[in-house]
């Protein structure tokens, strides 16, 4: 009730005047000093070179063995790692997250360590539950760096089942699923249930082995989960390789069976969709349903998909066929289908169904912003945006002058954990990488005004 009365509230407010797209122009960089922008600049235009993305880990180990590891890992602080990274100790993350909200953006944080898949060298339990006390660090620290929350009383973090679970078990989950029928043994309320009571799981398609590592894996999961309950913090599951897609969504049904009920005050595990792939519409409208019909609560967080390239790479290989969309449009006309359903589920649910745009594209942010004030859902409601930190600040300054909730996805640790971590990701994003041009052009624009002296945007 509250909640209709509120988008009455607003839709009653904004008929008295029209929608205005926001400006991405770059206006907003003047809440940027000189020297974030240049190396920004900078950054940008080398992370677009295609050959030192894809040669980075063998580029840093040489910069190493010539330079020195004090050297060049100067060089990496005051670039890649200063530009993309909040910092190694909590006094360096606390630094960041209260410049980030000074500029009106919010933190979520996003732990650098994970399982590559088929790896052999991080096998073990002991390697699983450093990455759960790693995970639960995080959880507190998050709470710790916002202990008000704003506006929307969400206190987010990122959270990659990959590291607290073997991707091998997760692809023989995935076949089991798969299979017409599934499989009874592993459903989620039968997983949910194993992970409250902490019982021993029987699962026949499973041998021993698996099964044990399957048990060991609810528990850390329900262990996260728990603690980000009891300090009211909100987890955005990470999607993966559509091999593993499967058995994760699994997991998060299981998870959120047990904790997105309202009585808990869910969601408090988030599920995430990649528009890329061609199924993606037709699972979120199955999972919204069924989550509407369970009467739990629905988080979702939407992005296009970062893994295009090896997905395609790994169809042709297989002789399989190709789980992505042909193209880029194509893409983003299933980003724009994925968004106003889920919009339109907001707009019915309420704090229900929380949603987070993530995006860089301006066409996207651009359909969000018209369709919520279309709605009527309000500025501090369910809905917030999301980027990665260092990129797009263009368009996120810009939505959080303008009183929308902004997340910047932050990695933070040492060198010898995130390099590889930045290196990865900016391997898996190099066509989002290559697509900053915009930003690169705006960059230099605000830079040519300020060194000629003309239009000059003193910073607050």
């Amino acid at each position: 009730m509250l909640w209709t009365c509120r988008v009455l509230c607003s839709q009653a407010g904004s008929s008295a005047g029209g929608w205005k797209p926001l400006s991405f122009d770059g206006g907003a960089f003047h809440l940027k000093g000189t020297g974030e922008l240049t190396r920004a600049l900078l950054v940008l235009r080398l992370c677009a070179w295609p050959p030192l993305v894809t040669h980075g880990l063998a580029l840093q180990a040489w910069s190493q063995r010539l330079l020195g590891s004090q050297l060049s890992g100067a060089l990496l602080r005051a670039s890649i790692y200063g530009q993309f990274v909040a910092g190694e100790t909590t006094e360096e993350v606390r630094g960041c997250v209260q410049q980030l909200q000074s500029l009106g953006l919010r933190p979520l944080l996003a732990v650098p360590t994970e399982e590559e898949p088929d790896s052999a060298v991080k096998t073990g339990e002991a390697w699983y539950e450093g990455n759960l006390s790693a995970m639960l660090r995080c959880v507190d620290l998050s709470r710790g760096l916002l202990e008000s929350p704003g506006p929307t009383g969400n206190i987010l973090m990122q959270l990659k089942i990959t590291a607290l679970m073997s991707t091998r078990l997760c692809k023989e989950l995935t076949s089991r699923v798969r299979r017409p029928g599934g499989s009874l043994e592993l459903s989620p309320e039968r997983l949910a249930e194993a992970m409250d009571s902490g019982r021993d799981l029987q699962v026949s398609c499973l041998n021993v082995e698996q099964t044990r590592h399957l048990q060991a894996s609810l528990s850390r999961l329900h262990r996260v989960v728990q603690h980000a309950r009891a300090q009211h913090v909100r987890l955005l599951v990470d999607a993966e390789y559509t091999s593993l897609n499967p058995a994760l969504s699994l997991l998060v049904a299981a998870l959120a069976t047990r904790w997105n009920s309202p009585r808990e005050g869910g969601p408090w595990v988030w599920n995430t969709y990649q528009a890329y792939l061609k199924d993606t519409y037709e699972q979120l409208r199955r999972d919204a349903e069924a989550a509407d019909r369970a009467g739990l609560a629905f988080g979702v967080k939407l992005v296009r998909g970062a893994y295009l390239d090896k997905e395609r790479e790994v169809a042709r290989l297989q002789g399989t066929e190709d789980p992505t969309q042909p193209d880029y449009k194509a893409t983003s006309q299933s980003y724009s289908r994925c968004l106003e359903l889920m919009l339109t589920q907001v707009s019915h649910r309420g704090p229900m169904c929380p949603l987070m745009v993530a995006s860089h594209n301006e066409d996207s942010v651009h359909q969000a912003t018209k369709r919520m004030w279309e709605l009527g859902i309000p500025l501090d409601g369910p809905v917030c945006f999301g980027q990665l930190l260092g990129m797009c600040d263009h368009v996120s300054l810009a939505l959080g002058q303008a009183g929308y909730a902004v997340y910047k996805s932050i990695p933070y640790g040492s060198l010898e954990e995130v390099i590889p971590y930045l290196i990865r990701r900016a391997q898996e994003n190099q066509s989002v990488l290559r697509g900053a041009r915009r930003e690169q052009e705006l960059l230099s624009q605000e830079l040519r005004r300020r060194l000629l002296g003309r239009g000059l945007r003193v910073p607050h």
